[in-house]
């Protein structure tokens, strides 16, 4: 439990900076709420009684100093993490506390990677702890298990609809603007920026679901976290075709609550699939809600951190940083994992 420790979440009345601050009230942490708008941060503490207010912003090193202020930890809700990452970063080396977030972005994500590995030793720093991400790379890391390398991975996404949150839409955004509407790919061991057009294709998930029509290449922030620490030189990912016409849709509304915790009935699997010569590892997990998931992924992140469950400091994604077979168990209230050797 976090047994009483501050930890400021920045972003916290987004959409899934919400669940974050839930989360962390359950797991005994005291959120500190924290978002550029005052007025909704403001408009939150209202629906959490006696919690701290503290607006900041990215571009107000002071107030964000201010934020994190006797803080054990930050964990960054607030996209899009282009303008966001670097500055809440720096602020939490400078408080000298871990710094975790949530980021779906390619970029951005691999930014982190890029600018903060060889700064300050001991700090901890884990990028992209959600849905896309974090989840992708502690099932690769429990399939791979002893080994080393691998010929090639896979991360298949099997959603039952995908109603995206304002903030996927504005992350999508500012990636697309960035790669000058390019697409991108994990091949021949690096990113790789493109034009073609992706593929139509079919992927067997387990049963029930079975076989699937999905877009293939549908890289996700599984192609930098995953090659940042397991060796495997062929990437790729697969989204089934309804929730890429959802995403697309201009109209498709934003996840409505269906339940008392504020989740959507939206569903997920996640397959993901290592082969090296002709042997192949398996790691299945499904659940509930890709928003509502990440609020436990993150907070169980930060519990880790705070009690010493690592292993390595510095930019480290989650399956490197901790125990990818243990943390999905812990995870098992939220999560339907399979792993298969």
């Amino acid at each position: 439990m976090g047994s009483g420790q501050a930890v400021a979440v920045f972003g916290a009345y987004g959409h899934t900076g919400r669940f974050v601050v839930a989360e962390l009230r359950d797991r005994g942490f005291v959120p500190v709420l924290s978002g550029r708008d005052a007025g909704k941060v403001e408009a939150l503490a209202a629906s959490f009684p006696g919690l701290d207010v503290r607006s900041a912003s990215a571009d107000d090193p002071a107030s964000l100093d201010r934020a994190l202020t006797g803080t054990a930890a930050v964990i960054n809700t607030a996209g899009p993490f282009a303008a966001t990452a670097a500055p809440v970063i720096e602020a939490a080396l400078r408080a000298g506390i871990p710094y975790v977030d949530v980021a779906a972005e390619i970029e951005a994500n691999a930014d982190t990677f890029a600018h903060f590995a060889d700064r300050d030793a001991g700090a901890v720093i884990v990028p992209a702890m959600a849905f896309f991400g974090g989840l992708g790379d502690l099932l690769a890391t429990a399939a791979m298990g002893d080994w080393t390398t691998a010929d090639e991975a896979h991360v298949a996404y099997a959603l039952s609809s995908w109603h995206p949150t304002a903030g996927t839409r504005a992350a999508g955004t500012v990636s697309r603007e960035r790669r000058n509407g390019r697409r991108v790919r994990f091949t021949n061991g690096k990113l790789e920026y493109h034009q073609d057009a992706l593929p139509s294709l079919k992927w067997t998930f387990p049963e029930p679901m079975g076989v699937r029509p999905v877009i293939g290449e549908f890289s996700m922030a599984d192609v930098v976290t995953i090659p940042s620490h397991l060796t495997v030189p062929e990437l790729r990912s697969y989204m089934t075709v309804e929730a890429v016409e959802d995403l697309s849709a201009p109209d498709t509304p934003a996840p409505a609550a269906a339940d008392e915790r504020g989740r959507s009935d939206q569903t997920f699997l996640v397959d993901v699939v290592v082969r090296s010569g002709g042997a192949e590892r398996r790691a299945t997990a499904s659940g509930r809600d890709i928003y509502a998931i990440t609020a436990p992924l993150a907070v169980e992140a930060v519990h880790r951190i705070l009690t010493g469950q690592t292993r390595t400091t510095g930019v480290a994604s989650a399956g490197k940083i901790f125990d990818a077979p243990d943390f999905l168990n812990a995870l098992s209230a939220h999560l339907s994992v399979d792993v298969r050797h």
